[in-house]
């Protein structure tokens, strides 16, 4: 059917030429339509009988199929057509290629081809797109055969998206051939194949490129800058992201909010929330992410005071806002206030992650709350939080360290998932609360299951022997590590067979070890023999060990109160109050002793 007069004339007939104002009739001049004037003109269309007519509906199946809630209207008018121009079908593979269904535009592209259309530039562009949505690379590459031998390899804007297709599909080989043969090439194709680099984490791919794109003369964006500034994070280029920052303010490049936010968070992973902070406070415009990255910024550096004040003036906050501040507290050692901050979290109704309630147990753990170490963990169990492994270690650790060994077994029973630092936190905290058996039993339990022991498993067998006097086995255990495993022992191993052999009266043993350790002794094993000689009574052990004692660590007041104290129980008053009157000459403070208690769930 032969239109009658153009799209902007439809609507001067007597029936309807007051229907639409001026600047919806401009809409239709501009070939754009919002929804509400898309179904003036279907409407309008149906009334003239022009709805069947493919060029007078075009703009209506656009403005349907580019909206989600309308896509299916365009599915209705569209399938009214047997025989569909070019022109619709790239309005629905275009629609589709955005929509949650872009295989369907995949699909759609098959029938449009079976009926003769081999497609314009336009159609390989958008179902390269949707290729790109569903990593469909085999789907892909067909389509850039099929570009190809229409000569479409000249159409940068076609060449564009097969770079970002190969890119998306993780086929950097193919992007990469691609990019090398583009004859022309503009931002768009430096930044698919710069994008694709960083989605695979080829981050030395990513700076190289960006030196190349600078060699060729052509001026970065935002978009490459973000990439590129990742990049250097990852690879702990330091010199060259300050450069970045160098060329963003000579090329005078706009900071956005994606920039600002990846600046932000390049200062506060190297503790310079200065330079972060002078970052956030010029970007015209911030998000949740700008603010979450600052305060995560300054709980890094230990400036909890700018990253408390932030938080309270944030406009709003998600789970990351609490969160990060929750763990700013924790690693600070301030676990009152990250049990008083969770507290507010649940009365403002926000509900805690995996990594939240992680930091909190840590906290219980460290207090000995138990009871609220056990409120969150009925948390986790009624509103079906993710218990990962790193949730089960927790609440293995809170609970060992709270003394409640049975519902730290309990839990460890119930993990579907274990690693070695599941099996440590149980083995050391038997041990620790005294059930050698039990985690000398764990122990074996995960070598039967092929569990690699670690470092840390060592520390717990060797506390376990250490506590239940089995000197013998404690000894074999050590051996292994080396022998049968390949761990070197740590200076913590070390002490831990030290205090092995010196609970059980072996001190000379005790000592003649540390003689012939490999490795220079710290003060931990020399402080665990002196203790253990101040226990049976050997002075002449006990002032080896001190003076030991006193070279590596003079002002540490423990060392002479251990001497002193020695001294006394040997009735030598003498040398006790000469121990104590060199601790005041030297002007070693002895810090005042503290301790709490939770009473109705204040610490």
């Amino acid at each position: 059917m032969k239109l009658a007069r153009p799209f902007s004339r439809l609507f001067g007939s007597s029936s309807s030429s007051s229907s639409l104002t001026a600047p919806k009739r401009q809409e239709v001049a501009k070939n754009t339509l919002c929804i509400n004037s898309a179904k003036e003109l279907h409407a309008h269309l149906m009334r003239i009988l022009l709805h069947s007519d493919p060029y007078s509906i075009s703009l209506v199946i656009k403005s349907y199929v580019l909206s989600r809630f309308h896509l299916h209207k365009a599915h209705i008018i569209f399938s009214q057509f047997e025989r569909p121009t070019l022109l619709l079908w790239n309005h629905m593979i275009h629609g589709l290629s955005l929509s949650d269904r872009p295989d369907e535009a995949i699909n759609l592209f098959h029938k449009m081809y079976f009926q003769g259309f081999a497609g314009n530039n336009l159609t390989f562009i958008f179902v390269f797109k949707a290729c790109a949505r569903v990593s469909d690379v085999l789907h892909g590459q067909k389509f850039r055969v099929r570009a190809l031998k229409l000569g479409f390899e000249s159409y940068l804007f076609v060449v564009n998206a097969m770079i970002h297709m190969y890119a998306c599909c993780g086929d950097m080989g193919s992007a990469r051939k691609v990019f090398d043969e583009m004859a022309e090439r503009d931002l768009v194709s430096w930044n698919s194949l710069i994008c694709g680099y960083s989605q695979c984490n080829r981050h030395k791919e990513v700076l190289d490129l960006f030196c190349a794109m600078n060699e060729a003369d052509v001026k970065a964006d935002s978009v490459t800058l973000v990439k590129v500034i990742l990049a250097c994070n990852y690879m702990s280029d330091v010199d060259l992201a300050d450069s970045v920052v160098s060329y963003i303010e000579e090329n005078c490049i706009a900071i956005d909010v994606y920039l600002g936010n990846t600046l932000i968070d390049m200062y506060g992973r190297r503790g310079l929330v200065n330079l972060a902070w002078k970052v956030f406070d010029r970007m015209g415009k911030k998000n949740l992410v700008s603010w979450n990255a600052m305060i995560i910024g300054y709980a890094k550096a230990g400036n909890l005071v700018e990253a408390r004040k932030l938080f309270d003036h944030m406009p709003q906050r998600d789970v990351i806002s609490w969160t990060s501040m929750i763990t700013g507290y924790s690693q600070a050692n301030q676990f009152s206030g990250a049990l008083t901050l969770f507290q507010e979290m649940m009365v403002a109704n926000v509900v805690p992650d995996e990594i939240t309630v992680t930091s909190v147990l840590s906290a219980c753990a460290h207090l000995g709350s138990l009871d609220v170490g056990v409120a969150v963990h009925d948390y986790i169990r009624k509103h079906d939080i993710r218990a990962d492994v790193y949730v089960g270690n927790s609440l293995i650790d809170m609970y060992c360290k709270c003394g409640v060994v049975e519902k730290a077994l309990e839990v460890f029973d119930e993990m579907k998932e274990k690693d070695s630092v599941s099996w440590t936190s149980v083995i050391s905290g038997l041990a620790v609360n005294g059930f050698a058996d039990s985690a000398l039993e764990h122990f074996s339990q995960m070598l039967r299951e092929g569990v690699r022991p670690t470092h840390g498993s060592f520390v717990g067998v060797l506390l376990a022997c250490s506590y239940a006097g089995l000197v013998d086995e404690g000894l074999e255990y050590f051996e292994s590590m080396e022998n049968v495993y390949g761990l070197t022992p740590e200076m913590k191993h070390y002490g831990c067979v030290v205090d092995l052999l010196s609970r059980s009266g072996y001190l000379d043993r005790a000592y003649l070890f540390i003689k012939e350790m490999p490795i220079d002794p710290d003060t931990v094993p020399w402080r665990i023999l002196l203790s253990a000689c101040k226990l049976h009574g050997n002075l002449t052990l006990a002032e080896i060990a001190a003076n030991k004692l006193l070279e590596l660590d003079p002002s540490n007041s423990g060392n002479y109160v251990l001497l002193s104290d020695a001294y006394a129980g040997s009735n030598r008053w003498d040398d006790a109050k000469e121990m104590r009157e060199l601790m005041q000459e030297s002007n070693v403070q002895k810090p005042s002793g503290w301790s709490f208690i939770e009473v109705n769930g204040t610490t």
